[in-house]
């Protein structure tokens, strides 16, 4: 491959405290937590909204806030929760009641979500681009100098006491040297789905199948008639989104590798493809779908794992099997082991099954705890991740991925940058304890 030598002189257009690339539900509590502590903050987006895969990806539904007993994601993710509350912007199957503690996944209405980020963000103070993208970074041994970014008014830097990491494939810090892992032991990643939005879905045609204890899924009765052209059992299905309105998470694009262009490009064209399937199969086998209509697909792949950066403490599944307790954890979480089987095999679909329903599954008030060390990218001295891309290992990962995670960690970062900006140390020399006690001021769920 032939290659050139581009130089050019770029300006400096922000020098701040802490800069946060990425505006998902990370990055945005990473900036508000930071600007309430009294930082200047930017924050870069790539695309044209806040919320990543809640909002451009149209993924239907929150996961669980909390355990049944405590709001885990409290603090910032209860005031996003609480503000999308009172916009209308969450919707409730007609069984459910708004979730005191959180445990239910709740349908998510993408623009009300939109607006609620549009105005927390602003409201406090952090400066923000969308369509503006991280493309390099400049080190100095551990140290990341600059950040630099590129938009329609051209590639410009950003210059930082703190750099936060809230891309969810881990872009700035894997671009800065440290260390990551992808997928499980061959490389291979869970697929990601391209999910949408479908109107006219008679949901309760559904919900009176499954008073009666009719299943009516009819799967395999689509696979006999050659409805798919995958096999995949895995279908995890509608949310109810509105009247009438449904997000579907259905649908996977196996083998997609969310850190090539090329490889998204290819799962892009065959998920747009493949409601066409899709809906073939809700309308001829399953009531309540036959006249459902799609509106949109998601501008944005759902994806569910990348890169995930080796910090100073590695999550694992002993942590998540022993219900950790941690000296400097910053949070605490209790999401299921979720990990989508990577291809269409029925014997992967059953050890997803087991793992997922019964395994790696907690009882009500049961939860792991996150350590600030998990947060904390190995080789790097003023750079801290949040979201998906935390130091676990692929079995955490597949827990703490969703988005009332994001937001736990997302705080904890923002909070982090700003007390060590303010004692002129690095992300190893603050008080962890000083950290929790800030957490906790801002409504940080952290039992003594």
């Amino acid at each position: 491959m032939s290659s050139i030598n581009i130089q050019r002189e770029i300006p400096v257009r922000h020098d701040v405290d802490v800069f946060v690339a990425g505006g998902g539900p990370a990055g945005v509590a990473a900036a508000i937590a930071a600007a309430k502590q009294g930082r200047s903050v930017f924050l870069a987006e790539g695309h044209s909204c806040f919320g990543g895969m809640g909002t451009a990806g149209l993924v239907p539904a929150f996961m669980c806030f909390g355990d049944g007993k405590n709001f885990l994601a409290a603090g910032i993710g209860k005031d996003i929760f609480d503000n999308l509350t009172n916009a209308n912007g969450i919707w409730l199957r007609p069984s459910q009641q708004r979730p005191a503690t959180g445990h239910q996944s709740i349908g998510i209405r993408a623009e009300i979500l939109k607006r609620v980020y549009d105005e927390m963000v602003s409201q406090a103070g952090v400066d923000f681009a969308f369509h503006t993208t991280l493309i390099g970074v400049e080190t100095d041994g551990g140290e990341v100098t600059a950040a630099v970014l590129a938009a329609k008014s051209g590639i410009f830097a950003v210059k930082a006491k703190m750099y936060i990491d809230c891309t969810g494939d881990g872009d700035l810090a894997s671009q800065a040297g440290a260390p990551f892992e992808k997928g499980d032991e061959n490389g291979q990643m869970m697929p990601g789905t391209l999910c949408s939005l479908w109107a006219n879905i008679d949901f309760d045609a559904r919900y009176q199948l499954s008073s009666q204890g009719v299943d009516g899924c009819r799967l395999d009765e689509a696979f006999k008639d050659k409805v798919f052209t995958h096999e995949d059992k895995h279908l995890p299905g509608f949310w109810p989104v509105g009247p009438g309105i449904g997000g579907g998470n259905i649908g996977h694009t196996f083998g997609v590798d969310g850190t090539d262009e090329r490889s998204l490009t290819e799962a892009l064209i065959w998920g747009r493809k493949s409601m066409l399937e899709y809906e073939r199969y809700y309308k001829e086998y399953l009531q309540g779908f036959e006249k459902m209509d799609l509106v949109a697909t998601g501008s944005l792949m759902g994806l569910r794992e990348t890169r995930r950066i080796m910090g100073d403490y590695v999550l694992n599944l002993d942590d998540f099997s022993n219900r950790a307790v941690f000296d400097d954890e910053i949070g605490r979480y209790c999401y299921p082991v979720d990990i989508h089987p990577s291809t269409p095999d029925s014997a992967k679909y059953a050890e997803f099954e087991e793992q997922f329903r019964k395994l790696y599954r907690y009882e009500p008030g049961e939860s792991y705890g996150i350590p600030y060390r998990s947060l904390v990218p190995k080789g790097l001295t003023n750079v801290l991740v949040a979201g998906r891309c935390i130091s676990t290992d692929r079995y955490v990962q597949g827990s703490v991925r969703v988005m009332p995670g994001c937001y736990i960690t997302g705080q904890a970062v923002g909070v982090a940058a700003a007390l060590a900006i303010e004692n002129q140390t690095d992300t190893r020399g603050i008080s962890t304890s000083t950290l929790r006690d800030r957490l906790r001021k801002l409504g940080a769920y952290l039992p003594e």
